[in-house]
């Protein structure tokens, strides 16, 4: 069983297009790497922001710039409003260069906790334990994780990474 928060349109596999005016779709761009944006909430972009900025996200649609080097997190659709990683309460994950670098916001694993466990046993067992997790219902991805997605996506891909890593130096 699936909760709500890593359905597949949450995960990010839609197509994060809108439609223009005259109905042709087109897709959403980051104003500062011009890399397409996915759909984010409001709820969750107000989770994000440090309290001095709230107001300014009361009204709008939002997308999440996931690009690693391009320092924004969240762009406004219309208004061209844009928030950076310096404007938010958390370290995004998929932008951080040291640790810590988040990767589960709900549970609050890091992507150290990968690396020494990997580092200790050969292999890691916090994907599974995330996935338990999420099966009893107890992940809020949208309001606590910067993406307003599911969170598993991306801990596979760095647990598949790192263990590429380690054996590339053995």
């Amino acid at each position: 069983m699936i909760t709500d928060c890593c359905t597949k349109e949450e995960a990010g596999l839609d197509s994060n297009c809108k439609a223009d005016a005259v109905g042709e779709v087109v897709p959403e761009r980051c104003r500062g790497c011009g890399k397409q944006g996915a759909s984010v909430s409001r709820k969750t972009v107000l989770s994000m922001l440090k309290p001095d900025l709230l107001e300014q996200a009361l009204k709008g649609i939002y997308r999440f710039c996931a690009t690693h080097e391009c320092p924004t997190v969240y762009f406004e659709e219309q208004a061209g409003r844009v928030f950076t990683t310096d404007d938010l309460r958390v370290i995004v994950g998929v932008k951080a260069n040291s640790d810590p670098i988040p990767l589960c916001y709900c549970f609050g694993f890091d992507e150290c906790h990968l690396r020494d466990e990997m580092s200790q046993t050969g292999r890691t067992t916090i994907p599974d334990r995330i996935s338990s997790l999420i099966r009893e219902g107890l992940c809020a991805c949208e309001a606590r994780n910067p993406s307003g997605v599911c969170c598993l996506g991306e801990v596979n891909r760095t647990a598949k990474r790192l263990k590429q890593e380690v054996s590339v130096t053995e």
